[in-house]
């Protein structure tokens, strides 16, 4: 496993991150979530990511159950708040009620006392931004919180934050954790180089294009009883099964033989190459998922390689939200 620096912060995070997004808490079982976190902390993995709304707290209690028989100060626990957790007004974005109300939720239901990252799930139109900068900067001298970061935010949300961070003298945000993958790239243009200049890192999600990019799908295969045949997990990746997408798919997977990898270690291997990206962030339902795409870390792409992928995805761009 590598480990970098995430954004300017001292903080180390590594390059392969587990997520609990439409896992855990829901379609995994205990015994099958402590099957996979235990292989990834095996396998060198520290950053565990989740959210409140994955599963409405299921995620984070799962997680929570398991964590207790580890050594907490070698994870790095990453939650985030924004979406809305039940129908009460108060109860959803980044105003200072919710983030605290939130946090102690979250840190209840993960039986911890602190997060080492908090993030804020989406922008808020509707709270001041200096109200949330200023709730950061409680929580983290309160000690409840080490860092904070955003999820998909534009360059100018960034940049304002981290205007407002200084000028209020709280710490700036350190990550923005946004969706990417080789079809998704829409954080190329302006937001991965607005977080260089900021000192933000990239957290990102989607490595696989929510399944997309593991092989199982082709022009002529749909499996029965993959994410793409389930109701909710397959809401995202359905509108993704076109024929240009799915063409492209066929088109990558000798890519892959030629190198003796998956299709899922070369998407992998694809983001962890590319600048500006600390971390990425994958979904697993059984141990073999999590040690097979474990395996990108160790797979080095040449340019003649990038340039193969690149030709082979040529004109298609996906924009997935989660």
């Amino acid at each position: 496993m590598r480990y970098e620096n995430l954004g300017r912060s001292g903080l180390k995070v590594s390059a392969l991150a587990l997520g609990s997004w439409l896992t855990y808490g829901s379609r995994v079982d205990d015994s099958g979530t402590r099957a996979c976190v235990e292989a990834a902390i095996a396998g060198g993995v520290t950053l565990l990511d989740t959210a409140d709304v994955y599963a409405y707290g299921q995620a984070e209690r799962a997680l929570g159950r398991i964590l207790e028989g580890f050594q907490r100060h070698r994870q790095v626990i990453a939650s985030k708040c924004y979406f809305p957790m039940s129908d009460h007004p108060n109860d959803r974005g980044l105003s200072r009620k919710h983030v605290v109300e939130s946090l102690h939720g979250t840190l209840r239901r993960l039986k911890t006392d602190y997060l080492d990252l908090y993030q804020c799930h989406r922008w808020d139109d509707e709270t001041p931004l200096q109200e949330l900068v200023y709730t950061m900067g409680i929580l983290i001298r309160q000690g409840k919180i080490l860092y904070w970061g955003v999820s998909c935010w534009s360059a100018e949300q960034i940049a304002e934050a981290c205007r407002l961070a200084d000028a209020m003298q709280v710490p700036r945000p350190i990550s923005n954790q946004p969706p990417y993958n080789i079809f998704e790239r829409s954080i190329e243009a302006e937001v991965i180089p607005a977080c260089n200049a900021e000192g933000l890192g990239q957290i990102v999600f989607s490595p696989l294009a929510q399944g997309l990019l593991t092989g199982k799908y082709s022009q002529d295969n749909t499996p029965s009883g993959s994410r793409a045949t389930h109701q909710k997990a397959g809401l995202w990746l359905r509108p993704w099964l076109r024929p240009e997408v799915l063409a492209a798919v066929d088109r990558l997977q000798p890519l892959a033989a030629d190198l003796g990898v998956t299709l899922a270690q070369l998407a992998l291997a694809w983001c962890l190459h590319k600048p500006g990206i600390t971390s990425v962030i994958f979904g697993a339902s059984t141990p073999a998922q999590v040690e097979d795409n474990l395996r990108a870390v160790d797979l080095k792409l040449t340019d003649a390689e990038i340039d193969a992928i690149e030709s082979a995805v040529a004109g298609i761009q996906l924009n997935p939200e989660g």
